[in-house]
């Protein structure tokens, strides 16, 4: 799923009003690494981010990655996801929608469901906290890992 020039230009503009309002200095670090996420459908983790943004700032550091995807968290301008044991993924996209993910290679899609925007979060769960918003995440074996695990072996 690519990401539209319009798409990626919307996401800039909100980081730059969000950075404005919070006070928040836009480094071209800080530019690099929102734009590696926010340019990435695959919702890159960490290390993926700092790999793409050394490409532009070789001397750039994982620290200042991690710092920088979670205080653009923080601000509300990406979602993290998964367990910290197979690591966290980031979102740029700000509309609401769920993820499929696949057991295998670890690929994720963004859908969208106007079904799950509507789903009823049970009334317990407020006892948890304040509820701000819900993401379903739906797993399974995606298309391309099921037809590789179904293509006949090479032969030698």
């Amino acid at each position: 799923m690519n990401i539209s020039l319009e798409a990626k230009q919307m996401r800039l503009e909100r980081f730059r009003s969000a950075a404005r309002d919070a006070g928040i200095k836009l480094t071209p670090q800080r530019l690099a690494i929102f734009g590696a996420v926010a340019n990435d459908a695959t919702h890159p983790n960490a290390e993926s981010v700092h790999r793409a943004v050394r490409e532009s700032i070789p001397n750039v550091s994982l620290d200042t990655v991690y710092r920088t995807l979670w205080m653009l968290t923080d601000l509300g301008l990406l979602t993290a996801m998964g367990s910290a044991r197979k690591g966290v993924r980031f979102d740029a996209n700000p509309e609401p929608h769920h993820h499929y993910v696949c057991n295998r290679c670890g690929a994720v899609q963004d859908f969208r469901s106007a079904d799950l925007d509507q789903l009823n979060i049970p009334e317990f769960v407020r006892e948890y906290g304040a509820v701000g918003s819900a993401q379903v995440e739906v797993r399974g074996i995606c298309s391309h890992c099921a037809a590789a695990l179904h293509a006949p072996a090479a032969a030698n």
